[in-house]
């Protein structure tokens, strides 16, 4: 990629298991895993998975808090989820979303219309989360 211009690059979830969750984001999500055998393997710290070509969301294993020394106090944000990650989506992907979840008994808040978001008004949206308790909403603009 050589546009250069700023956007977001990646997000780092604490996860209790780096392995089971990009399974989660993989099969559920639809997310690509990164780097699984790598971690298994003990060669990195930590797997991703891939939200788009610019976007990955880092699955950092709650052990690697302690050793978060980048900023005065860093560590003591493992186990503190953002309030929410919101994903959009094309509408097609949406549903496809909503029912791997559901295929999968994983709950789903009911849909809400015309939420204000980064491109307007989404059409549809709804809430669910990861296995960490992580807080993601999906939604459709078109």
């Amino acid at each position: 990629m050589t546009d250069n211009t700023t956007r977001l690059d990646h997000i780092v979830l604490w996860v209790r298991d780096p392995v089971a969750s990009a399974d989660f984001y993989e099969k559920t999500v639809g997310m690509e895993p990164l780097r699984i055998t790598e971690f298994a393997a003990g060669q990195t710290s930590f797997p991703s998975v891939r939200l788009n070509e610019e976007t990955i969301f880092d699955l950092a294993p709650l052990s690697l808090a302690e050793g978060m020394n980048m900023l005065p106090g860093a560590g003591d944000s493992a186990g503190h989820a953002v309030n929410h990650v919101c994903l959009a989506l094309r509408e097609d992907a949406f549903d496809a979303l909503r029912s791997r979840l559901e295929e999968r008994a994983v709950p789903v808040s009911d849909l809400s219309y015309d939420s204000y978001g980064a491109r307007g008004l989404a059409r549809r949206s709804f809430y669910f989360r990861d296995p960490d308790g992580n807080v993601f909403e999906a939604r459709h603009y078109a």
